[in-house]
């Protein structure tokens, strides 16, 4: 364990840059936030495990809510739209889960890295430690409650549609690697500005809501065309939002059983990363100042 000791904005950058002619450049910063981060692999695996073993034991189900809640989202979305607005089909569920699961992966990792960092205020003012680390627990932590989800919705095919069941489904992970590049960006530049304006974790949340039902998470391709025929705005929107590919990916794989759209989720995870090169060169340049902040 690392020795406690008082924490200031001054010690908190590192020894080798703490002068103006051996501050690192931009490439620089952001190779040693990736090196640091690879560095401490242990401790996100033991702050991931806590994150896991606290979720768990705050509520009577724990982590099995996981298993419930999608089944819950499905069930209100499957009567409002399905039954009262008779739109969809039989196997509208399936599709209204194969939406919901990913969205609330992202929902947990956008909300878990905002407060990645002032959460552990008391952490940081006592012993140094990389930052950079409790955005990506976070993350993390949320590929795990997603693997929980995956149990209801492989159920909900398997005994409910088991005609949509094809091998294209093997390339959910493929698909979720390239929307966990994309949220890590977000917790990673989130989490770093929160500690200077508190807002945004209230203004996330209906941000996110919002960011929903402007993603064809209900609805398919179809209506996003139409939309788009109508709209040169919404159609522009559609174009730029990533959860227009990513939910058409997981649409296609689950619920239409073909193969997504490559192309798009090449060019989705590349621009991700470029993505979280800026969040961590962010991250960097206001970490010395969060001790002080905090």
């Amino acid at each position: 364990m690392l020795p406690s000791r008082t924490v200031t904005a001054r010690s908190e950058v590192p020894t080798s840059f703490r002068s103006s002619a051996t501050r690192p450049g931009p490439l620089s910063l952001i190779r040693i936030g990736v090196a640091e981060t690879l560095a401490r692999r242990r401790l996100i695996a033991y702050l991931v495990r806590a994150d896991m073993k606290k979720t768990g034991a705050d509520t009577l189900l724990g982590n099995f809510w996981w298993v419930i809640d999608p089944l819950l989202q499905m069930l209100i979305y499957y009567v409002l739209i399905g039954l009262i607005l008779h739109r969809g089909g039989v196997d509208f569920p399936l599709f209204i889960v194969s939406g919901i699961l990913p969205w609330k992966w992202f929902d947990a990792t956008i909300k878990d890295g905002i407060h990645s960092v002032t959460g552990q205020e008391r952490l940081i003012k006592q012993i140094y430690f990389p930052k950079l680390v409790l955005p990506v627990a976070g993350a993390m932590s949320g590929v795990v409650s997603f693997l929980f989800g995956l149990i209801p919705l492989f159920g909900l095919m398997i005994i409910a549609y088991p005609s949509h069941l094809s091998a294209y489904v093997l390339l959910i992970p493929v698909i979720a690697a390239v929307q966990f590049l994309f949220a890590l960006s977000l917790a990673i530049g989130l989490g770093a500005i929160n500690v200077f304006y508190r807002d945004i974790g209230n203004l996330s949340r209906h941000a996110i809501r919002f960011w929903f039902y402007l993603s064809p998470a209900l609805y398919g391709v179809e209506e996003v065309a139409k939309l788009g025929s109508q709209h040169a705005l919404a159609k522009t929107w559609f174009e730029i939002n990533p959860w227009t590919y990513l939910f058409a990916a997981y649409h296609a794989v689950i619920f239409d059983a073909k193969a997504p759209e490559f192309g798009s989720l090449a060019v989705m995870a590349a621009v991700s990363i470029v993505l979280i090169g800026l969040a961590i060169l962010l991250f960097k340049r206001l970490e010395p100042t969060f001790a002080k902040v905090l």
